[in-house]
């Protein structure tokens, strides 16, 4: 096959000095930190949504991007002939993993007979070229947004049989990503929510969303897929309320319909923003439940109300990022995933190397912060000392349950007034964060 990218090579690392814009100044695969390589610590994914099914368009516009490879048909050979071009720009960029829904990979047939067909043909091509390079899926997922049949959710549906026709399109989803090695398989629930109340029993789709999620679990356990289960948090668009808006809500949701020990959560910087929280809150509210898992690596922008999926290339983001992610002792079956993609007006094939080689060295400078920080300690030490009054006396007791309401009150009748309060410091934690970045 002739090859997509003819004038660029293998990404190669060349230091912070180097002006070559196709060179990683910051991520070496190989360099060890906190005794693991940059390479496992990352676990670097390519969507191939955006990557290869994304053309620039917008709400306002056509699309934009040169894709040369591709012949605009959905035809097999042309969907074929599209893994093997993802294939040359993920080796030529070093990723290990790539994701991807079922139909980015494969076209939609008139009947669901015939897209299953269609994605087996595809997965083929994707296991010759797995086989070929070593590449592995990170996690797999359906498109159960995107047809007009989920035009009132999936699993939320009002419509039972668009509840069934999910199921079985995930089932395939699912048996496809066993197929392939991959690590994982995410649930993103893009319709799984209202518009308006006036026409929805929400109790009912909440039920129905977990009757749905049990389903995939006997159904995993049924055809042997050991991948860890990921569900994938965004409050809004395109309905006006998803049932899985941010980490707390999934967290409660989980808890109470008996799910909390089958799945995890991959957490997007994007979604987080249209939440009303940061990235940084949502990873430390996974870890601090045991529920962290997989990240969907992008940024929003503050001044617009929808999901931009930009690449990550603010440093503080990055940092605060691996922060939590070294603290929960890093990625197992999850990684991070580029859920991002090229503005509309960088339209060319090789700008995509650009973007990804930028949200790669942005973790890497995050990574090497966030070691050093730990290394040094200051921080970590500022905190202990901020609680410690939880470390001995009353503080101890009340955490080991020792005491009550009674004890405490007689405790503080007896004290008569609290021990003063210390200052939280917070400017100057700020200030010693910048030092090192």
């Amino acid at each position: 096959m002739k090859a997509a990218f003819p004038d660029i090579k293998k990404i190669a690392y060349e230091g912070p000095n180097s002006k070559n814009p196709l060179a990683f100044k910051h991520y070496n695969p190989q360099e060890v930190v906190e005794g693991k390589t940059m390479k496992d610590h990352f676990r670097f994914s390519a969507a191939y949504w955006h990557c290869f099914r994304n053309g620039g368009g917008d709400q306002f516009g056509q699309p934009t991007r040169l894709m040369p490879w591709d012949d605009g048909t959905d035809s097999i050979a042309n969907a074929q002939n599209r893994v093997r071009v993802a294939f040359e720009f993920f080796e030529k960029l070093g990723l290990e993993f790539y994701c991807f829904h079922d139909r980015d990979v494969a076209p939609e047939g008139k009947t669901l007979a015939q897209s299953h067909k269609n994605l087996d043909e595809v997965v083929k091509v994707l296991k010759e070229e797995q086989q070929r390079t070593g590449i592995k899926q990170l996690w797999g997922t359906a498109c159960l947004f995107a047809h007009p049949r989920y035009m009132h959710g999936a699993a939320t549906s009002c419509n039972a049989d668009a509840f069934a026709y999910a199921a079985a399109q995930v089932a395939k989803a699912i048996e496809v990503t066993r197929e392939l090695g991959g690590s994982g398989y995410t649930f993103w629930g893009g319709r799984e929510g209202y518009k308006s109340l006036l026409n929805t029993d929400m109790g009912r789709e909440m039920d129905h969303l977990a009757k749905f999620l049990h389903m995939a679990v006997d159904y995993k356990k049924k055809i042997g897929f050991t991948g860890q289960f990921y569900i994938e948090p965004k409050p809004k668009e395109p309905t006006k309320h998803q049932y899985d808006s941010d980490v707390a809500a999934c967290f409660a949701f989980l808890q109470k319909y008996g799910l909390v020990n089958h799945l995890k959560m991959n957490i997007e910087a994007n979604h987080a923003t249209l939440a009303g929280h940061s990235f940084h809150h949502e990873l430390e509210f996974a870890l601090a439940n045991g529920i962290f898992g997989s990240v969907d690596a992008n940024r929003g922008d503050l001044m617009l109300g929808w999901d931009t999926d930009q690449f990550p290339t603010d440093i503080y983001d990055t940092t605060y990022a691996m922060l939590t992610i070294l603290k929960a002792g890093g990625f197992t079956t999850g990684g991070l995933n580029f859920d991002a993609h090229v503005a509309r007006e960088s339209f060319e094939p090789v700008d995509l190397f650009h973007a990804h080689i930028g949200g790669m060295d942005a973790f890497a400078r995050g990574l090497k912060i966030a070691a050093a920080i730990r290394k040094d300690g200051v921080m970590a030490k500022f905190v202990k000392e901020r609680y410690a009054s939880w470390d001995s006396s009353i503080g101890a007791d009340i955490e080991k349950g020792k005491v009550g309401f009674t004890e405490l009150s007689k405790y503080m009748l007896e004290k008569g007034e609290i021990s003063p309060n210390a200052s939280g410091r917070v400017e100057m934690l700020e200030n010693i964060l910048n030092e090192y970045i």
